[in-house]
């Protein structure tokens, strides 16, 4: 089905931040696949627990204990401070897990039509449930009836937020950065109030990390900036660095409501998957990615607006750690074929804002290059206009 548009190149192999099409022309990747290859492509450690793991056992399912899961587990709630997870196959199916989650909360609080807050401007994926509470009516048109008792308030409004609040609210969900959205990053404290307004209201806050977990903002986790704890985050993208899997992180009460028979996933935590995840947390943790993430993206931050500072038509630039966007005055998917013609491989979302998503392993150089070539493509293409 015509789901989508590629563009006129096809890729026949990766190293690092590099990938080569069909006729040996190289491309820097600036993007990640969208934010998942963050350890960039082939990553040795992980292509080895990969081929390891495939040649001992794929998939038994989840009628049986999968030791691989259970490490991957206690990895994953040591990192976030959280207490569980389940595991799915894609951050769509690990928001619709924290979507119930939601939902049993509030029956359990003898609430029969509960309501989960989410944000304008948001995204959480393309399943009816995800793409009801989605906050953007060009992703939902054409799919109406919609999953009930999702509000959508203001994101980065605290009042917005406050005046939505009522006894059927049982949880607020929320980007801690709006990637699809356009890199809008709430201000300081934001979360922070957040996260006392559901204790106020005995509601749980839910994290969608899956664009910004796994040390893409300069931490393992982007909660981890305001030092607050979700009761139930999300994870997917970087988690498997391109084998699919997703997670969904709970804490206390939320992380007690789903028993044998609500919930399940034929495919979720498989060996391989967990395998894989196991050894991108290796190197993640090793390596340090996170710092390098924070230093990099910094320095990224201060060069691209150094550069644009005296450019008319650039609206802002913003970013945190590896999470960059740069926003025009006007709509510039054009510049994603520009650059692809420059041979560098970057997005727009939000018709006009240009995301960038490099692998968390680039060093100073590949930075700076991504910087010069950004410069240099946003230029030509405001004088052309």
């Amino acid at each position: 089905m015509s789901s989508y548009q590629p563009l006129p190149v096809a890729f026949e192999h990766g190293s690092g931040v590099w990938l080569t099409d069909q006729d040996g022309q190289q491309y820097l990747d600036a993007l990640s696949g969208i934010g998942v290859c963050g350890l960039g492509h082939a990553h040795p450690d992980v292509t080895q627990a990969i081929a390891d793991q495939a040649g001992k056992l794929l998939h038994t399912s989840n009628l049986y204990h999968i030791p691989l899961q259970e490490e991957l587990a206690a990895r994953l709630t040591s990192l976030a401070g959280m207490d569980k997870v389940f595991f799915a196959n894609s951050g769509a199916e690990a928001n619709e897990a924290a979507i119930k989650i939601a939902r049993l909360y509030g029956h359990k609080k003898g609430i029969d039509q509960p309501v989960i807050i989410t944000a304008t401007g948001s995204f959480h994926g393309r399943t009816m449930a995800t793409l009801s509470a989605t906050g953007n009516p060009k992703v939902q048109d054409g799919f109406a009836p919609l999953v009930e008792k999702f509000n959508h308030v203001s994101y980065n409004d605290i009042e917005a937020l406050n005046s939505a609040i009522d006894g059927n609210v049982v949880a607020v969900m929320l980007e801690p950065i709006q990637g699809e959205g356009g890199i809008i990053i709430p201000d300081e404290g934001y979360l922070q109030s957040v996260r006392e307004i559901c204790d106020q209201n005995n509601c749980l806050l839910i994290l969608d990390e899956i664009q910004t977990g796994m040390c893409r903002t300069g931490k393992w986790f982007a909660f981890q900036h305001e030092n607050i704890t979700p009761d139930v985050m999300t994870l997917a993208k970087a988690l498997g660095n391109g084998m699919p899997i997703g997670a969904c992180l709970a804490k206390g009460l939320a992380a007690e409501l789903i028993k044998p028979g609500s919930h399940g996933s034929t495919f979720g935590g498989n060996p391989l998957a967990s395998r894989a995840s196991l050894a991108v947390i290796d190197i993640l943790a090793k390596q340090k990615l996170h710092e390098n993430a924070a230093k990099l993206g910094a320095q990224m931050l201060e060069s691209f607006k150094q550069g644009f500072s005296e450019i008319k038509g650039v609206v802002s630039v913003r970013g945190k750690g590896l999470m960059l966007g740069i926003e025009l005055d006007k709509e510039c998917a054009q510049l994603v074929t520009m650059a692809l013609e420059e041979h560098l491989l970057i997005n727009v979302t939000s018709d006009n804002v240009i995301r960038l998503l490099p692998p968390l392993i680039i060093d100073e150089d590949l930075a700076q290059q991504i910087v010069e070539k950004v410069i240099r493509l946003v230029k030509a293409f405001l004088k052309q206009e």
